[in-house]
């Protein structure tokens, strides 16, 4: 399937301020928010996430077709990487150990900020290295066995 990959980019500008706000605050509630939001793009797929569908409700339909469309697995593998780290700083600030909530949502936040500011997506830069480094994986496998 191919996106429009503005989507994901408008969708780590609202993850960056829903993280921001986690920083603040310190809340495990609206973390848990937000990490529901990366389990329905990495589960559901990013049609469905709920920042997804307010970006083909309320802007796409503003902006002029993308100048080129992008593979949609390396998004939704990065919505993958987000909800363990949302799950991680859930438990952390819920579970009575906010060192960890606070790292956890950092990471994720430092991550978001790459690709809302400047079009840098970590997840998606190590899916195909993931991706290869399985194929190799299955290949010695079969020439072993």
């Amino acid at each position: 399937m191919q996106i429009d990959p503005r989507g994901p980019r408008f969708a780590a500008a609202l993850t960056s301020l829903l993280l921001a706000a986690v920083l603040i605050t310190g809340s495990g509630a609206l973390l848990a928010v937000q990490t529901a939001v990366f389990a329905a793009g990495a589960l559901a797929g990013l049609r469905y996430s709920p920042y997804g569908l307010l970006y083909r409700t309320l802007l796409r339909p503003r902006l002029g077709p993308p100048a080129e469309l992008e593979d949609a697995r390396p998004p939704r593998f990065a919505q993958g990487v987000g909800l363990v780290f949302g799950l991680i700083g859930t438990v952390g600030h819920l579970g009575g150990v906010p060192w960890l909530g606070t790292a956890a949502t950092a990471l994720a936040l430092a991550a978001a900020f790459l690709n809302a500011a400047f079009g840098y997506c970590l997840g998606c830069e190590l899916y195909p290295l993931l991706h290869r480094g399985r194929a190799r994986l299955t290949a010695t496998r079969n020439t072993a066995g």
